[in-house]
């Protein structure tokens, strides 16, 4: 499969500031990846610094002056990258409670509504159906600042709550899982998407509760605890106003399909 990304932002800064973006995707070893990332502040290009960041997070970092600066960035992967590596570090991390996932706040009704499956598979397939019946899929019912107890307590969210409800629910029954920024063909409206990923099987699973992607088509940016750690933007010190965000993906041919009881990992 071939898949091609890009993103193009436009942010107005209004006063002196250093920026950090996670837009660029993940190294994929086993796949072709070609890319092309530029930043243009009235019209004269900055270089920015690359971080390598945890599970190959990609985080370009530079200071920037008033200005207007233009973002654009094309990638194209070709074939499927190798399974994530599991460490025992990640298994450790991601059992934690966490800023948007507090999963320390859900033990009790999680132990309640799934304690008695005992294999991790079963708990996957089981939150996450729950989550997706649960909430409602509403564009602006949310703030950036909610957590997974605010969106189970709303009842609706966007994708990043629909990720952090399930990731908390996992790991308060002990089964590992983090957050993924993604590129994702097939997604409407088209924007920066998230998903969850769970330990099971000895493997990261990728689980959407949005149905919104087939899972086969995601393409990596950024792994982390939330999205605290994988944020496309990030602001440091002035203030800025984002004026433009497209984000386009799409696969070269057929989308392929997706069963949401069957388990799935990231390419």
């Amino acid at each position: 499969m071939q898949r091609d990304v890009a993103a193009e932002l436009e942010v107005d800064i209004l006063a002196p500031t250093t920026l950090e973006f996670q837009i660029a995707v993940a190294p994929h070893p086993g796949a072709e990846v070609t890319e092309s990332l530029s930043f243009v502040l009235d019209g004269q290009p900055v270089e920015p610094l690359e971080i390598s960041g945890t599970h190959g997070n990609r985080i370009h970092k530079f200071d920037a002056g008033v200005g207007h600066l233009r973002v654009d960035y094309a990638a194209t992967i070709v074939g499927y990258a190798d399974p994530p590596p599991v460490t025992p570090y990640d298994q450790s991390m991601y059992l934690r409670p966490s800023r948007y996932a507090e999963s320390d706040k859900l033990f009790g009704f999680a132990g309640t509504e799934f304690g008695q499956l005992g294999d991790a598979a079963s708990l996957l397939e089981r939150v996450s159906s729950w989550v997706g019946r649960r909430l409602q899929y509403v564009p602006g019912s949310s703030d950036p600042i909610d957590g997974a107890v605010d969106t189970m307590l709303a009842g609706a969210g966007v994708c990043r709550d629909y990720a952090h409800l399930v990731v908390a629910l996992l790991r308060a029954v002990k089964v590992p899982a983090r957050l993924v920024s993604v590129y994702a063909p097939g997604l409407y409206p088209m924007d920066f998407h998230a998903v969850a990923e769970a330990f099971v099987e000895g493997q990261w699973r990728v689980v959407d509760a949005t149905l919104l992607a087939p899972r086969d088509s995601l393409v990596r940016i950024a792994t982390g605890r939330d999205a605290a750690d994988t944020a496309f933007l990030d602001n440091h010190n002035g203030a800025i106003f984002l004026s433009l965000l497209n984000v386009r993906a799409v696969t070269d041919g057929l989308l392929p399909s997706d069963s949401p009881v069957e388990l799935a990992t990231l390419h």
